[in-house]
């Protein structure tokens, strides 16, 4: 486990299977691409090792998966649950991206608005500047 000392902005180029990350030490935050890791617990560990430790006011983290198994679909939710549990955060916004004919995406995004209880998300359509702001 990383000390506060320790952690830089966290970089990951993505591949066929698994997302880019951009996870920066002020608190943005960003996931994108599709996530269908070998295997989800070796990807998402750092990740969520990194958001256990971020001691910032404000995040901001866009979320923009073209396509997720549920097991990295669990893992994203964990990652959201333990930055919404953070006693640090004054603010805490998630900008999800989804593509037009998404529709299990945008329900995806709507259900964890619905679980976590400090996110404020505002669902991005890809393509379409008609914004839904929550």
């Amino acid at each position: 486990m990383q000390s506060l000392n320790d952690m830089k902005d966290l970089i990951i180029e993505s591949t066929e299977r698994t997302p880019a990350v951009k996870f920066m030490m002020d608190g943005r935050l960003s996931i994108e691409g599709r996530s269908l890791p070998n295997n989800v617990v070796d990807y998402y560990t750092p990740l969520i090792e990194w958001v256990k430790n971020l001691k910032e006011e404000i995040i901001t983290m866009d979320i923009n998966i073209e396509y997720s198994d549920s097991m990295s679909s669990m893992k994203l939710f964990e990652i959201l649950n333990i930055l919404d549990a953070n006693s640090d955060l004054k603010e805490f916004i998630v900008k999800w991206h989804y593509e037009i004919d998404d529709e299990d995406s945008l329900e995806k995004g709507r259900i964890f608005e619905e679980i976590l209880k400090t996110a404020r998300f505002i669902f991005l359509e890809n393509g379409n500047s008609k914004d839904i702001i929550i």
